[in-house]
């Protein structure tokens, strides 16, 4: 009698523990995808059905794999199609504004600017940053990209003297540098008694935007962060063919044989970026009279050595903030200038019309400063038509932290709202019959006058998480455009597939292979 009663106390305990947990299962698996699609349905907005636990990752997955078997017209920027080919099947099907699943997340896709304002404008929370994989975050960081509430308010205060116009103009000249080290590095390439070369312009910029960013912004070079560097291309890797598989929260901890690679690729790159703090720390130890230095990462140790406790940085959160700016900070400029490159070596006529400002505002011997990169207004213009077309990011996500009237639209709380600033950017009805084309006179009035719409431009996103390093970008890529095309003609070489494919950011999937011919060649 005794046993029995200890066996049912036993089986009323297990079961105290497990309906709730079967119970919470079937209402995050069934019940709340059944309630959440009537609800949308009821407001006319539909999408492709939902499956237990996968969501729509098998369509998601089938898509792209056939979309990358695609190559397009090198004079076609109508890329929407293949990077993000789910979408645009959606959109055809069930409209421009639709519902689909993440697994059993909820999103939906709105492509309308006047929401896109509402929503990146929000100064209160309301949409907030999306609850990013653990993979993603190994390869940016934790930093401020990803950071929410007073703690981003916190760092983004701490952050934002290191990216004032007064520091990048001190900057200039340490892009210069790298950019010349760049073209003595392409003279040692040249073939004997050739004229020109073929290089693979994306892998180039890549390297210089990450030697660039490491130098100006850690003291560092690139020989000092190439183990980073290559660690940060690899874990890209690995984030770009896990983001269509399901995520089960705790799975990121198992030693499955993809994370033993991102765990081993994070730990170089959390040993390189203490050693480069390491050594700034060694250096002030042995000089006390000493600051820090005046880069990002001096900014970010003396706000860490600060006796005011909200000014602070520890050391875990200045390791985050540069994973997070090695990252942003050579991803993002070097596409910009790779998919510049690409248009520019397709509109020989744009490119003269870029090379002949040069020569006005910076002569054709003297090196560009800050000053004169400031009065390229035609490099401007077309600097801002390639993130237009080619922007890194395709598109940009935020979660509803509680149920929101969005227009006429009712969102309900933890539903992620998609952008799909790649769509937004070729609509004709904001920009005009020749969207889909590179026309750079656009921007001849300035970026809230290129539209029909003063926010239609999402290339820095806007509102007060607009892109910090937005100028310091922009220069980079003035400084290091005007020297290549003082002294290079660009042309696409025969072999170039335009191919632009989704991997974390837009990248060209078979390289961007240029004929550089020297000017006095």
């Amino acid at each position: 009698m005794e046993l029995l009663s200890t066996t049912n106390l036993l089986v009323l305990s297990l079961l105290i523990l497990v309906v709730p947990k079967i119970c919470e299962a079937c209402r995050i698996l069934v019940w709340r995808p059944l309630m959440l699609s009537r609800k949308f349905k009821k407001q006319g907005i539909s999408g492709p059905k939902y499956r237990i636990l996968q969501g729509n990752f098998p369509e998601i997955r089938k898509m792209k794999q056939e979309a990358k078997l695609t190559v397009l017209d090198p004079n076609s920027n109508d890329i929407f199609p293949r990077v993000l080919p789910h979408f645009h099947q959606w959109m055809s099907q069930y409209g421009e504004t639709f519902t689909y699943w993440q697994g059993t997340e909820p999103r939906i896709c709105i492509s309308d600017p006047e929401a896109a304002k509402q929503i990146l404008s929000n100064k209160f929370g309301f949409f907030a940053k999306t609850k990013t994989r653990p993979e993603v975050l190994k390869l940016t960081g934790n930093g401020l990209v990803f950071l929410d509430g007073l703690n981003w308010v916190r760092h983004r205060r701490i952050l934002n003297p290191a990216f004032s116009m007064d520091k990048i103009k001190l900057m200039t000249k340490l892009m210069v540098d790298c950019t010349l080290r760049m073209l003595d590095e392409w003279r040692k390439q040249e073939t004997s008694g050739k004229t020109e070369q073929v290089l693979i312009m994306n892998t180039e910029f890549k390297r210089l935007s990450a030697d660039i960013i490491a130098t100006v912004a850690f003291g560092s070079s690139y020989a000092e962060g190439i183990e980073m560097f290559k660690s940060q291309l690899e874990l890209q890797k690995c984030c770009a063919t896990s983001i269509t598989d399901v995520f089960i929260p705790g799975t990121q901890y198992l030693p499955t044989p993809t994370n033993l690679q991102i765990w081993k690729l994070d730990r170089k790159v959390n040993n390189t970026v203490k050693r480069i703090i390491d050594a700034r720390l060694e250096l002030k130890a042995k000089n006390v009279e000493t600051d820090y230095g005046n880069d990002l990462l001096g900014i970010m140790l003396a706000a860490g050595r600060s006796n005011e406790s909200e000014k602070m940085l520890n050391i875990d959160e200045i390791i985050e903030e540069c994973k997070t700016f090695f990252f942003a900070g050579h991803e993002t400029t070097a596409n910009l200038l790779t998919w510049s490159t690409m248009l520019l070596s397709l509109h020989q006529d744009w490119q003269e019309k870029l090379r002949e400002e040069v020569f006005n505002e910076c002569g054709k011997d003297k090196i560009p400063d800050s000053e004169a990169c400031s009065k390229l207004k035609l490099m401007n213009m077309v600097l801002m038509e390639s993130l237009r077309l080619y922007g890194p990011v395709l598109y940009m996500i935020r979660t509803a932290s509680e149920d929101m009237k969005l227009e006429s639209l009712e969102i309900p709380k933890g539903t992620t709202i998609v952008l799909p600033i790649v769509k937004m950017h070729r609509d004709k009805a904001v920009w005009g019959s020749d969207g889909n084309k590179f026309n750079p006179l656009r921007f001849k009035n300035g970026v809230s006058r290129a539209a029909n719409h003063s926010n239609a431009l999402l290339a820095f996103s806007m509102g007060p998480r607009a892109c910090i390093g937005q100028n310091f970008a922009m220069m980079e890529a003035k400084t290091v455009l005007a020297i290549i095309l003082q002294r290079f003609r660009l042309k696409l070489s025969g072999e170039y597939k335009h191919a632009p494919a989704d991997h974390v950011t837009l990248q060209p999937q078979y390289g961007i292979p240029v004929i550089l011919q020297p000017i006095d060649g």
